[in-house]
């Protein structure tokens, strides 16, 4: 019997992401995305449609902000000291920054004015219809580590061969903070 995807399971799958007919990002055969069935590695949408697939099945779903990256927050949002940021920003370039403790976040600039810079703490792609077409390419039993870290381990996550434990800090992923 073919395994299917379903929780703590690694699945291989090739894919398009595009929004209103624009391709924003794609893994293919050669290059692609694996990951840990269950636990929250993709978005909730894509991982409800792939659940039960094999290797083999082609699908394409169209998800709705909630099921896909969330609704857009007008108010999250805020302005910044234009000295505090790079020259050479522009409207719509997106940054990593730091803040005083240390976490990294990532924002658009969504708004330049002479001493400040409005950015934008939404992921791009927050309250956008999205549509993925994949493949299933391969499904294999995640192993301990994986399953007791939440990820992937091995060539295709880390593109490391020498992979240990002190390469990864599950502190910087854990969610239950």
């Amino acid at each position: 019997m073919a395994q299917t995807i379903a929780d703590n399971k690694v699945a291989t799958v090739a894919y398009r992401l595009t929004v209103d007919g624009e391709i924003i990002d794609e893994a293919t055969a050669n290059d692609p995305l694996e990951y840990l069935h269950g636990a929250e590695n993709i978005v909730p949408g894509l991982e409800k449609a792939l659940t039960g697939k094999k290797v083999g099945d082609k699908l394409t779903v169209t998800l709705q902000p909630e099921e896909a990256y969330g609704e857009y927050d007008p108010e999250d949002t805020e302005l910044l000291d234009r000295a505090d940021l790079p020259e050479d920003i522009e409207v719509g370039m997106e940054l990593l920054l730091e803040d005083e403790e240390g976490n990294f976040f990532e924002v658009t600039i969504a708004e330049i004015k002479d001493d400040e810079v409005l950015v934008d703490f939404n992921y791009p792609l927050a309250g956008k219809v999205v549509t993925y077409e994949v493949e299933v390419l391969d499904i294999r039993d995640a192993d301990d580590d994986e399953i007791a870290h939440g990820h992937v381990h091995g060539d295709a996550f880390y593109d490391e061969e020498d992979y240990d434990d002190e390469d990864y800090d599950d502190e910087d992923y854990d969610d239950e903070d």
